[in-house]
């Protein structure tokens, strides 16, 4: 507990001084290969919106900024370097190229349903830009389910910061809550998904 109170303070010290840059640079990292908690971030970021430090708006802009460029730097990657790594050397990891098709055709229709989803999933959420890049999702559609995805749970972080205020010491509790909503939610919009697109075949 005491880990984390100093890592919240050092954070909200960290936001404080380098402002939407800091954001913006934080939530790129988050959203990106590097393991590190949107968790500790957007609800500082808040914090300071509430206290009068920062505009609500803009951090909310710049959480979101920051976790789109972050999606879009894994799916670059993904594009770049990993598709061309699988198709190279993905017979050695029992990847054949007819599933490598099926991927490409996955997201191809269910790419948009696919990254919503997994943007509301913990862990999933920094990776999905991955499998969407290697199987070269349309760009348009990614970044704008990566933005509605990646924007909700911007959101609901940023304003648990800003709603509890001067009782920052209730985050812990209530972010185990707000995760297990946001799966909650994913799971109920995928059910609702798969359901439709089943209808549709029968």
């Amino acid at each position: 507990m005491s880990f984390i109170g100093a890592l919240t303070e050092w954070l909200v010290n960290t936001i404080g001084s380098m402002g939407y840059t800091g954001i913006i640079s934080l939530m790129f990292l988050e959203s990106s290969f590097f393991p590190f908690p949107s968790e500790v971030v957007m609800p500082p970021a808040g914090y300071l919106a509430w206290k009068g430090e920062m505009s609500l708006p803009l951090v909310l802009i710049a959480g979101i900024a920051g976790s789109l460029l972050g999606a879009l730097f894994n799916y670059w990657v993904a594009v770049k370097l990993g598709r061309p790594f699988i198709l190279k050397y993905g017979k050695y990891f029992f990847v054949s190229p007819e599933s490598i098709q099926k991927a490409d055709e996955f997201f191809s229709k269910h790419g948009h349903i696919s990254t919503l989803v997994g943007r509301l999933l913990p862990v999933i959420r920094q990776y999905i830009s991955l499998p969407a890049g290697i199987a070269r999702m349309p760009i348009k559609t990614f970044m704008l389910y990566t933005t509605l995805g990646a924007g909700s749970w911007v959101c609901v972080l940023t304003f648990a910061g800003y709603l509890l205020g001067e009782h920052q010491d209730l985050l812990k509790e209530y972010l185990h809550v707000i995760t297990l909503a946001c799966v909650g939610v994913a799971l109920i919009i995928g059910g609702g998904y798969y359901l439709i697109v089943k209808r549709r075949k029968s």
